[in-house]
Formats: C-alpha cells, sequence, structure tokens
C-alpha cells in the first residue's frame, strides 16, 4: 500500500524554515495498539499529537529513532527539541537551502 504524503506550506517546528511542510504523528501509529501506549495516551492524543515538519527534518527523526523510542521519549516538539543530535541537525538544516526534499 503506498500512503501518498500532503504538504502544506508551513513552518517546519524544529528547524524553523518556511518551506512545505507534513504533519508528523508525535506518537506513531505503529505503536497504538500497544499496551504501553494505550495506558500512556488516550485515544485522542494517539489520534492528535501532531508536529509540522519539513521534509528534511521528518526524515531525519525517522532515521534517527525507532517508532518506539519516538512513542516513549520523544513524543513532543520539545522532547526532540532536547535531543543534541536533533538540535545539530535543525541548526545545520536551517542554514541550508530553503526548498525542503520531498
Amino acid at each position: 500500500m503506498v500512503v501518498k504524503k500532503s504538504f502544506m506550506e508551513g513552518i517546519c517546528e524544529l528547524c524553523g524554515r518556511e518551506v512545505d511542510t507534513t504533519s508528523h504523528h508525535l506518537i506513531p501509529k505503529q505503536v497504538h495498539s500497544k499496551n504501553w501506549c494505550k495506558k500512556k495516551f488516550s485515544r485522542d492524543e494517539m489520534k492528535n499529537r501532531r508536529a509540522d515538519l519539513c521534509g528534511d527534518c521528518h526524515s531525519m527523526v525517522h532515521q534517527y529513532f525507532s517508532h518506539s523510542e519516538l512513542g516513549r521519549t520523544y513524543n513532543t516538539v520539545e522532547t526532540l527539541l532536547e535531543n543534541e543530535k536533533v538540535v545539530k541537525f535543525a541548526e545545520w538544516v536551517s542554514r541550508q537551502n530553503k526548498k525542503a526534499k520531498r
């Protein structure tokens, strides 16, 4: 099954660039059925806790962290920005060409 991502113009919540963004599930769908996730979050939180990220930052988040790590630890923009690797990447990409990869 191919999932088509929808893009909208906005500001990336990690790097701050004004580019096309996608909606990133801060609690990945792949962990919604896990017992720990059901205990920690309401169904509404699982469905609606999102961040608008540029393609570069969205790809980085999924390269750096597993779905479980994202759901358990990095489930807010604030906790993502507490991670040194994320901060370094966001600082670097913010200085790059304003066109984010899709």
